[in-house]
């Protein structure tokens, strides 16, 4: 390879990342690991702060899980790393305004919207999505000024993932306890003059196929107001459920059941607030009262049954029943968001690919479009956990470290890091560098000072351009 050809010092390989959630990080990370090229990565996202669901989607009372953000910090140190924040693509920047800089592109976006459940009633008053709920108490700018009421007594979440177990805990925690975290100061307000009492937590297969982890699991039973109550009759397994763990045992299945058995044999302590897990029911309505809000929700039983490619499934019985609540969230799965000029299948939420090459047509593997790929939830579906990230995007550059090797490649016509600037600086001036990011954190963490909280969170676009002078 010349001295001057692409991918070494004197002509990097340019990338640019669409999107700074843990997919772009470990994209960028293991494009910087890699010894064959010199590397240039441009992260572009449409918020001023770096990390995605990281800080707008964890849990305010898990701040371990939000430390992985200082393995971002490091990849973001990289002299060849550079950070266009509150960059819009689509709209501050388009797919043809990157193919004239860069020699690859990488979709990063994750899955932004949520999934709806689809029955009766689900557009009434108090009936909401646990995505934007938790985009809200975490103090994300498109989502501060959202109003969530929280006056009534009983609250219904459905689905049983990590998302659902985040809700419930915040709607059980005490004020003392989100005190500690770096919830939004506005919401932090809110739920600690919560009127909620009960939380009902539905899932529509049994406790075995529930999709959230132990340890979440686990922490539900150590909150300081809320006892944990599981129906005893709820948590002993059905005869597939009992064929199938016999054919495919998982030690953290028979775990999580353990957890669970242990909850229903605990008795109430007494405790101001109850969170009750219920499984095989499914909403089939939610029901108005007189103000056109949410009075009731209408469920299903659901037996269980071996599908014929060995899978559990829930099939609806003919016993119905009728639960007052107040306040219904849905957390039934994130879905991708269509990014113009570029495909997308509808129905899955995702961009088509083949191990992370952008494909044109998503039935045919060989439609594959040079210098085009994705990582993340949106390339696979919004499954797995942060760490999930990782060996994904490694997928992904593997394929776009061999499709550089072989030529195929975009050929910009302006590939340099001071050109790729001044498109940025002209049609967004007020961009936000992670430097302007690194001057934000530390600023939130001064504003906590002398508080338990970690960080006191700007919420809105003009406080973080206030903050930084502008």
């Amino acid at each position: 390879m010349g001295r001057n050809a692409i991918g070494t010092a004197a002509n990097p390989l340019r990338v640019a990342i669409v999107g700074a959630g843990p997919a772009g990080f470990y994209t960028a990370e293991h494009l910087f690991r890699q010894q064959h090229y010199d590397v240039e990565v441009d992260v572009y996202d449409r918020l001023p702060t770096p990390f995605g669901l990281v800080r707008d989607g964890v849990a305010p009372d898990h701040q371990k899980i939000k430390a992985v953000t200082k393995a971002y910090d490091r990849i973001a140190s990289n002299p060849r790393f550079r950070y266009y924040g509150h960059v819009e693509f689509g709209t501050d920047v388009n797919l043809d305004d990157l193919e004239k800089h860069y020699h690859q592109i990488v979709f990063a976006v994750g899955a932004q919207i949520d999934k709806t459940m689809g029955i009766p009633g689900e557009q009434l008053e108090r009936s909401y999505a646990a995505t934007e709920f938790v985009a809200w108490y975490n103090g994300h700018p498109d989502y501060r000024d959202r109003v969530f009421d929280l006056s009534q007594e009983v609250v219904a979440v459905v689905g049983v993932g990590n998302v659902a177990v985040d809700v419930c805990r915040m709607l059980c925690r005490s004020r003392e306890e989100l005190e500690k975290t770096d919830i939004a100061d506005y919401a932090l307000e809110a739920l600690g003059k919560s009127n909620v009492k009960t939380v009902l937590m539905l899932g529509r297969r049994g406790p075995a196929q529930a999709a959230f982890t132990n340890p979440e699991l686990k922490e539900l039973g150590h909150m300081e107001v809320a006892d944990i109550r599981v129906p005893d009759k709820e948590v002993h397994l059905d005869e597939a459920t009992h064929t199938f763990i016999a054919r495919n045992p998982v030690k953290s299945t028979q775990r999580k059941l353990e957890i669970l058995q242990q909850f229903a044999a605990e008795k109430r302590t007494g405790k101001l607030k109850t969170l009750t897990l219920r499984f095989c029911v499914s909403p089939v309505e939610l029901l108005a009262g007189n103000d056109g809000g949410v009075a009731a929700i209408k469920l299903v039983r659901n037996d269980l049954y071996l599908s014929e490619h060995g899978e559990i499934r829930p099939h609806a019985t003919e016993h119905y029943e009728q639960v007052p609540v107040g306040v219904v969230f849905r957390s039934v799965g994130y879905h991708g968001v269509a990014l113009p000029d570029v495909p997308f299948r509808q129905v899955q939420g995702v961009i088509p690919n083949n191990k992370g090459r952008v494909l044109e047509r998503f039935d045919d593997p060989g439609s594959i479009l040079k210098g085009l790929y994705c990582a993340g939830w949106i390339k696979r579906g919004p499954i797995g956990v942060i760490g999930t990230n990782r060996p994904d995007a490694r997928e992904t550059v593997e394929c776009m470290l061999k499709d550089f090797a072989e030529g195929f490649r975009l050929e910009p016509h302006a590939p340099g890091v001071d050109a790729a600037e001044e498109l940025v600086t002209k049609r967004k001036p007020n961009y936000f560098s992670f430097e302007d990011w690194q001057k934000l954190d530390a600023l939130e963490i001064e504003q906590a000072r002398g508080s338990e909280a970690p960080r006191a969170k700007f919420t809105s676009v003009d406080a973080m351009q206030e903050a930084l002078g502008r």
